[in-house]
């Protein structure tokens, strides 16, 4: 039995982004709940999301998202011969959203599977696709996060549907000479999956406080962790871009990091939290406003439902 050699390592090439045209403001919300702008604010720091329209899936955004992707990677679909799709909101468990979403973007053939590990999926999907380019089971894979959570929002329930919202993020991972993509650190707390549910099979549902103190008080170790097995210091970090599920939990693990000088990642402000779309979609994002310099380092910190974790440091494309 023959082992292809292992590339040195492996990297991001592109990102691409796609959030749906329709922005629903917290004033907005306040005419459906018992809600205000201020209210809001204060307890998850969103002013604004985007909500998709009838012609927005996981899989239509998923492809916008990975074409645009593709496109910034410099190379063509062709050369894709991988295609992992994260959500937890594909609507129907067959077929997955990844053939899909390949088909659709003129990819032949692909390996292609679907990962639901929630907010942390597009950490997770990074992890899996970095390995399975340095082992050389795949030349050039596209890793999207999709989210439809409006889908899945009671909105009648003002705890919940203020926080969520939809759109989608997608990197494009190569072999490279170098490594790009550090060592992924990952766990999970299954004692604790009903912290972040369906309710009724129909509703998300979480307890808000217990998860606040889960990612405030735990989820720290675990970003030091990533940056120690990546060899990088939090003074050389560039930037933050943990997963968007409420400002307050972000600059708090922010402000643990020991790292003043990295830029914050505060894309929940006007894009709400979109589970395992949110950091692909603020790490394009960040990349599209010029903020992040080419060759940078990037810490990105998932976690959500399950309830699971995963982290790794990039370096930017």
């Amino acid at each position: 039995m023959k082992q292809p050699p292992m590339a040195p390592g492996a990297r991001i090439l592109g990102l691409g982004d796609y959030q749906p045209s329709n922005i629903l403001t917290n004033d907005d919300l306040a005419q459906r709940v018992d809600t205000s702008d201020e209210w809001i604010r204060s307890r998850v720091g969103i002013t604004e999301r985007r909500i998709a329209g009838p012609e927005d899936t996981v899989e239509s955004m998923a492809a916008i998202a990975g074409g645009k992707a593709i496109a910034a990677s410099g190379l063509t679909p062709d050369a894709i011969d991988l295609v992992i799709v994260a959500t937890c909101t594909q609507h129907d468990q067959i077929p997955n959203a990844a053939a899909t979403v390949a088909a659709r973007l003129g990819i032949t053939a692909p390996g292609a599977y679907d990962i639901n590990a929630a907010c942390a999926g597009f950490c997770y999907g990074l992890g899996v696709a970095s390995d399975q380019v340095r082992a050389g089971s795949a030349r050039n894979a596209l890793v999207i996060g999709s989210e439809k959570l409006s889908d899945w929002v009671d909105w009648t329930d003002r705890s919940t549907c203020v926080i969520f919202a939809d759109g989608a993020g997608a990197a494009v991972v190569s072999a490279s000479d170098t490594p790009g993509i550090g060592p992924m650190v990952s766990g999970s707390s299954g004692e604790r999956a009903d912290k972040i549910y369906l309710r009724d099979h129909k509703y998300l549902h979480q307890e808000g406080q217990a998860v606040f103190r889960w990612t405030t008080t735990e989820l720290t170790e675990v970003a030091l962790t990533a940056m120690k097995r990546a060899g990088v210091d939090p003074g050389e970090l560039t930037a933050f871009v943990p997963h968007q599920a409420n400002l307050r939990i972000v600059e708090s693990i922010a402000r643990k990091l020991g790292a003043p000088q990295a830029i914050i990642a505060r894309d929940i402000v006007t894009a709400g939290n979109t589970s395992s779309a949110s950091i692909p979609l603020a790490l394009s994002r960040m990349i599209e406003r010029g903020e992040l310099p080419s060759g940078g380092t990037v810490l990105t910190l998932g976690f959500g439902a399950g309830l699971t974790y995963a982290a790794q440091v990039l370096e930017i494309p």
